[in-house]
């Protein structure tokens, strides 16, 4: 493939990338990195490995139908639009607090500004929602591919400088300790958002079809799926980075991360600085900011995108006012975001762990619906899965499951 067609199609891989690599990374990587080392490394390849069908899935279907998952979940029944739909306006609010909090506490502490958070979450939300609702998925296309490419460049500066400056353990470290609370707790929420919720398929089927309009033409499979196969790999090793960057500068240094948006931003960035050296700080705060903003700006736009096809399937009468739906969806998100936001604002680690948490509860569910999909009647043969990709599905979807039910009775039965 040439190189000018390549960059031409590349598009919702990397978007995805954008709405992937946020707290998952920044936050439970240097978070799973810092308290445990190097041991949760496997779980987050794990992870990575074992969601990747339910992911792929999303390219395939577009490529095959020219249209979203939104349309897949229709034909399956009525059932599945309601409970994609349930889904999501159970968890959208909570996460995008989560990435809200989190983006403010970075801004506020890089730029020391003088700002209480919960006004600087809304000059966030009142910027990145203006940018989607004039700038559309074209807007979204073009700062995506930016912030990416300044995002792997300034990992990859920070974990190279931290192989070569590796800090004296303080304290003893500590050992992961499968039999204690909070450190299972810790990892149901590092799994639920690694590499993302499964829901952000959806989402990525979306910015496919909306690519091809914007292109004129449809990509092939083979096309869908190398720019799908690029965001993913990528959001992996970016992953693997920001873990390092936690275990090689963090593990063992004596300092508890703070649940504090701001505070955390201060110590991320310091220990970073103090271990690297002082010229690291901005390409840290670089690599932290774009993270951040990749992410909100991403779900921002992803939220009211699957939920104006899918009420206006549920709601017929909605249709008359189609092309005002999405900006609706974005005022609901924001004002909706800044409720929950006025009540739990002080409490970074508490938003983060209960979003997560959720995705983690809903992955099954999500993962069984989009199987079920790429392998329905109406999928051409030829674009359905072959038979290992399909086994490879269902162990996916027995590992999430047990998981899943192994949270639920460690929760409220143990």
């Amino acid at each position: 493939m040439r190189l000018k067609r390549l960059l031409q199609i590349l598009g919702p891989g990397l978007i995805y990338a954008g709405a992937a690599v946020g707290v998952s990374h920044l936050v439970q990587s240097t978070r799973a990195g810092a308290s445990f080392g190097f041991y949760l490394i496997w779980v987050l390849l794990f992870a990575n490995f074992i969601k990747y069908p339910f992911f792929e899935f999303a390219p395939r279907y577009v490529s095959a139908t020219g249209k979203s998952l939104i349309d897949g979940y229709q034909k399956l029944g009525k059932w599945a639009i309601v409970s994609f739909t349930i889904l999501t306006l159970l968890t959208m609010f909570i996460i995008q607090a989560a990435l809200t909090v989190v983006t403010a506490g970075l801004v506020s502490y890089v730029f020391n500004l003088n700002i209480e958070i919960f006004p600087l979450c809304a000059i966030i939300l009142l910027i990145t929602s203006l940018l989607l609702i004039i700038g559309k998925y074209s807007a979204l296309d073009k700062i995506m591919k930016m912030i990416i490419v300044v995002l792997a460049i300034s990992t990859i500066i920070a974990v190279v400088s931290a192989f070569g400056n590796p800090i004296e353990h303080i304290v003893s470290p500590t050992s992961f300790n499968w039999l204690t609370d909070t450190h299972i707790f810790f990892l149901i929420a590092f799994v639920g958002w690694m590499p993302s919720p499964i829901d952000v398929s959806v989402w990525t089927s979306l910015w496919s079809v909306a690519k091809q309009k914007e292109l004129g033409f449809k990509p092939t499979l083979r096309q869908s799926l190398l720019d799908f196969k690029i965001g993913y790999i990528g959001t992996t090793l970016l992953a693997l980075g920001f873990l390092l960057l936690g275990a090689l500068i963090m593990y063992g240094s004596g300092e508890d991360l703070s649940p504090d948006g701001t505070v955390f931003a201060g110590q991320l960035i310091n220990m970073y600085t103090n271990s690297i050296g002082s010229w690291s700080k901005w390409v840290i705060s670089i690599a932290a900011i774009t993270t951040m903003f990749s992410t909100i700006l991403t779900c921002l736009d992803a939220y009211p995108r699957v939920l104006k096809p899918t009420t206006e399937i549920l709601f017929p009468k909605l249709i008359k006012i189609a092309s005002y739906s999405f900006t609706i969806w974005i005022l609901i998100l924001t004002v909706g975001t800044l409720i929950l936001l006025g009540y739990f604002t002080a409490s970074m680690r508490f938003m983060v762990d209960l979003a997560t948490t959720l995705s983690f509860v809903t992955a099954p569910i999500l993962a069984f619906m989009n199987y079920k999909v790429i392998t329905h009647k109406h999928m051409p043969e030829s674009m359905r899965p072959k038979r290992w990709l399909r086994i490879y599905a269902w162990i996916g979807i027995f590992f999430l499951s047990s998981f899943t039910l192994f949270f639920i009775f460690w929760r409220f039965f143990n």
